[in-house]
């Protein structure tokens, strides 16, 4: 029991200790003078992302990244041109495998045979099941790839909107020093990253 009592006042003692240093930390950080504070407020990553969101590339846009806006519409264009050219050729032969299916099944002379375009005339009907099949699972792939690059341009502009604020100054240094470590405690060559002056 004693036992337990020195642990419980041990851990009191560390919290305690604890909330002094943080409380000092806190009262240490200056209010309202750091500029990155303020860039902060200025430059919300949540509007960023909103902006987005809604309409592709207005983030970016917001962030003042207009280098990024052809990729953006690229890359949905692209996608936006698969989903159409699937589309398009799922409903062509959807079209040639029905008349082709009633043809057969229902054994009638069908005046809808001459609608069917050219180059799906010649195929069989299992071919054309084929490709009905084949082009409807691409307009999904293309649906899902199209929603995927939307949430990546959601993502970039949230990114780069929290990266807008990181300190890219010439204070940051990373140099190769050789010598003794006294982290490691040894001789050799180390690289050692310098924060600050």
């Amino acid at each position: 029991m004693k036992r337990l009592q020195q642990r419980t006042l041990f851990f009191l003692l560390l919290l305690a200790a604890s909330q002094q240093s943080w409380a000092q930390a806190i009262s240490q950080v200056p209010n309202g003078n750091n500029k990155y504070d303020s860039a902060q407020a200025a430059h919300s990553p949540r509007k960023a992302a909103i902006r987005s969101a809604l309409v592709p590339g207005l983030g970016q846009i917001y962030n003042k990244k207009y280098w990024k806006l052809p990729i953006v519409y690229g890359a949905l264009g692209a996608s936006g041109a698969v989903f159409v050219y699937n589309i398009t050729n799922y409903r062509d032969t959807r079209f040639a495998y029905r008349v082709k299916y009633n043809m057969r099944v229902n054994q009638t002379d069908s005046l809808l045979f001459n609608a069917i375009k050219s180059n799906l005339k010649p195929l069989p009907e299992e071919s054309l099941r084929y490709y009905r099949d084949q082009f409807r699972r691409d307009i999904d792939y293309s649906v899902l790839f199209f929603l995927l690059l939307w949430g990546l341009n959601v993502v970039d502009a949230s990114v780069d909107a929290h990266l807008k604020t990181f300190d890219v100054g010439p204070d940051l240094s990373l140099q190769l020093k050789t010598g003794y470590s006294p982290m490691a405690q040894t001789n050799g060559i180390s690289l050692r990253l310098q924060i600050g002056k």
